[in-house]
């Protein structure tokens, strides 16, 4: 630009110097000189314009590893989220690795920004626009997934409360699919408040306050599990996978897109051994997933619950009708339910 309009500059400093009184050549070859000159500068802001669309784009493009077919298993804990994962780290082709918990905090950071008007305007101000914010909770979660393990075939990730998000995290990577580990809500907070597991907003001593956050907890989960479809998001039973493993394993391989191999029904066989099945010793699961798949604990709650508390189960946490389990059965029977919380309960 500044080249462009020197030359007109001195083209007209010449003319003028020439000629006081410009002749029809001389005023000819001025507006040659300006046009020439406009043209120039057309260009230059064009070719910057393009420059800066380009780069927009660039920025605006995905990280690479978007497009990875990550898998997610979620639920509330104590749902079977670890015996599930161990299951599949079992398997020659998947890693899922032990809980991470930075992953759903920097998922629930993202919700807290948007749903506070302040936050959105000052990223909007700062220049941090939707897709530059996408790209760098993805690039984020991927670092922490991809690395934190084994390399295998299939990537996966076990923080269970990732699922109340998981419309947002499909959005990040749209080739992802999610299990979505149920249980019977009182066999969950059963054991919630017998191990002592710490999760924000449940009262270790009282199962009518867990039941109901429970209840809040797996229903924002199904809502989103519900939105993502049947084709991105499984719904599987804990009950099913103990009582029926290889018929529930299979439905899982299916889903998910992997050939069957014997070893998720003995994940016991791979515990620490290299590409096996990793445990963290701060899990509270990991005692109990060493051992074979077991019944155990299926009816552990059974005569545990306050009276007036299963007086007002159906209240309480009408989530356990829509997920097939009957709130007066004590116990249900577990055998007789639907593999899957899809399908109608009989």
């Amino acid at each position: 630009m500044r080249e462009a309009i020197a030359y007109t500059r001195y083209v007209c400093g010449v003319q003028a110097k020439e000629a006081p009184v410009m002749g029809r050549g001389a005023r000819w070859r001025v507006a040659a000189a300006l046009l020439a000159a406009a043209l120039l500068v057309w260009l230059w802001h064009g070719g910057a314009r393009s420059a800066g669309a380009q780069r927009r784009r660039e920025l605006d493009a995905p990280v690479e590893g978007r497009e990875l077919p990550l898998i997610f298993i979620g639920g509330v804990p104590r749902s079977g989220t670890t015996l599930m994962r161990a299951m599949l780290d079992a398997h020659p082709d998947v890693r899922c690795g032990q809980e991470t918990r930075v992953v759903p905090r920097i998922l629930q950071m993202r919700q807290h920004w948007m749903r506070s008007q302040k936050e959105s305007v000052r990223l909007e101000q700062a220049g941090v626009s939707k897709a530059v914010l996408d790209n760098a909770i993805a690039a984020f979660c991927l670092e922490v997934i991809v690395r934190h393990g084994d390399t295998a075939p299939r990537l996966c990730n076990k923080d269970p409360l990732v699922l109340k998000m998981g419309t947002y995290v499909l959005e990040l990577f749209p080739n992802a699919k999610f299990l979505f580990m149920v249980r019977d809500g009182r066999a969950t907070v059963h054991s919630i408040i017998t191990r002592k597991v710490t999760i924000t907003g449940f009262d270790l001593t009282s199962y009518r306050q867990c039941l109901t956050k429970w209840n809040h907890a797996v229903e924002l989960m199904y809502q989103q599990c519900k939105s993502m479809g049947p084709d991105k998001c499984l719904v599987v039973r804990y009950e099913a996978l103990v009582l029926r493993p290889h018929a529930t394993m299979r439905r899982v391989l299916d889903f998910l897109q992997l050939p069957w191999h014997d070893a998720v029904l003995h994940h016991e066989r791979y515990i620490n051994q290299p590409n096996g099945v990793a445990l963290s010793n701060v899990e509270r699961s990991s005692d109990q997933v060493v051992r074979p798949v077991n019944l155990d604990a299926l009816d552990k709650w059974v005569g545990q619950i306050p009276a007036d508390v299963r007086a007002d189960m159906a209240e309480l946490a009408p989530m356990l009708s829509v997920l097939g389990y009957d709130p007066w059965a004590n116990p249900p029977r577990y055998d007789a339910a639907p593999d899957s919380a899809s399908e109608r309960p009989p």
